[in-house]
């Protein structure tokens, strides 16, 4: 049971999205998983869910950044491996409702991105380092500790906790109108610490799982991270070589990505990925017909950090101008030059200049198959030349350039883009 093609359709005409972890963690602000890092018990834990209080907290900030920067569509962590839910779910007191936060924090998140018309999804995390029920395993913070190993041995039930999940993934689907993503993590079926195993479908149930979501919202896309076919795969922290595949199969694939490496608010992380970087990732996911999630942590205040925020601008800039080479528009069949990425939307191509030459760069293939062409950005002329005749002895044209060469003149100075983009009308 899949979803409907014109569900895939628009997460491909979106191309680029907004991921959110946002949670407890924000406070110690050391990375999300500093529970499990630190081996931190419930009980220390706890100061973070007495201390929550994002004052803050204003979701139409958070949408107008994401709006800003060309984002199309959100994922919002509901609830990561911590257990904490930011929305005032009837199956537990681990929520934002019992914080001093005081609120469900989830409705006015969806109504604020809908509002700028941005698809709505939810990030929710199969594992529950704070149910009482989800028996202890390689990943649980209390792994290594064999006096509460040996306690716990054989007292939690899976199917108690299995059945809170799925509850919550109802109350997720039935309160919160049309959602476009339900974005599960993970599974990991062959980890062991201990002699005792990792999770996967069978402790999700995750096939009962996907009915359940599929029943309530049909429409709905799956990744997959359920140990489950899903709809879409989800390379993680790396850009893959070309585009994913499963059983020899290309697959709907959408790069998840870091500002600075880490997922929640990680005040010390210093490794802020340039402006310039975050758009080439984006052009290469796009070019290899795949999507960017970027995230960001807010802090725990419930604001999007200044360097965040800074970020996010740039990067609208570029997309302000230059994002009709990525909405709707994917992999092309012509191979690009060195230093650079083809994307490609009916019959515009769209070149994308990672490192700027000096004048000219010649375009094999495309001879004879273009009537325009013009830079992106200010849809300024760019001219051209074709070269069809061919040396017999050495198999090139004119300057030694392989015959059915197009070669743009370009301006000795770089555009003031984080990447040049040629547009170039095929015909």
């Amino acid at each position: 049971m899949s979803a409907p093609q014109a569900s895939l359709d628009k997460l491909r005409e979106r191309r680029f999205g907004l991921f959110v972890h946002w949670g407890l963690y924000a406070l110690p602000a050391r990375h999300e998983w500093v529970k499990k890092r630190e081996q931190l018990t419930d009980e220390r834990y706890q100061r973070y869910f007495d201390h929550f209080d994002p004052d803050l907290y204003d979701p139409s900030v958070w949408a107008k950044a994401a709006s800003g920067a060309g984002m199309k569509y959100t994922v919002l962590t509901t609830k990561h491996h911590e257990g904490f839910c930011l929305w005032d779910s009837d199956l537990t007191d681990y929520k934002a409702t019992n914080t001093p936060a005081g609120r469900d924090l989830l409705r006015p998140f969806v109504d604020a991105f809908r509002a700028e018309d941005l698809g709505v999804g939810f990030y929710h995390s199969l594992i529950d380092w704070h149910h009482p029920q989800y028996p202890v395993d390689t990943l649980h913070p209390r792994i290594d500790d064999a006096e509460f190993r040996e306690r716990e041995a054989g007292k939690r039930d899976i199917e108690v906790y299995r059945r809170y999940l799925h509850g919550q993934v109802e109350e997720l689907l039935t309160r919160y109108g049309d959602v476009d993503v339900m974005w599960f993590d993970f599974s990991y079926p062959g980890r062991e610490a201990y002699g005792l195993p990792g999770k996967g479908r069978e402790d999700w149930n995750s096939e009962e799982l996907v009915k359940l979501v599929r029943g309530l919202q049909p429409d709905i896309l799956i990744n997959n991270r359920l140990d489950y076919p899903g709809d879409f795969t989800t390379p993680e922290q790396f850009q893959p070589h070309a585009a994913p595949t499963i059983e020899g199969r290309e697959v709907p694939w959408e790069a998840c990505q870091t500002l600075n490496g880490s997922w929640g608010y990680d005040r010390d992380n210093l490794d802020w990925k340039s402006p310039d970087l975050l758009v080439r990732m984006l052009v290469d996911s796009v070019s290899k017909d795949g999507n960017l999630l970027l995230n960001v942590g807010p802090t725990g205040r419930g604001e999007f950090d200044e360097r965040a925020l800074a970020t996010l601008e740039e990067i609208g800039r570029w997309t302000r101008r230059n994002g009709r080479s990525i909405y709707g528009a994917g992999r092309s069949e012509f191979t690009p030059p060195v230093d650079g990425r083809y994307t490609q939307r009916g019959d515009r191509l769209y070149l994308h200049l990672f490192a700027w030459p000096f004048r000219h760069v010649h375009l094999p293939g495309l001879a004879g198959r273009v009537k325009y062409a013009q830079l992106l950005h200010d849809a300024s002329e760019v001219r051209f030349q074709e070269y069809h005749g061919v040396d017999t002895d050495s198999n090139v044209g004119v300057k030694g350039i392989p015959a059915g060469t197009l070669t743009l003149d370009l301006p000795v100075q770089r555009p003031n883009e984080l990447v040049p983009v040629v547009e170039i009308f095929l015909s």
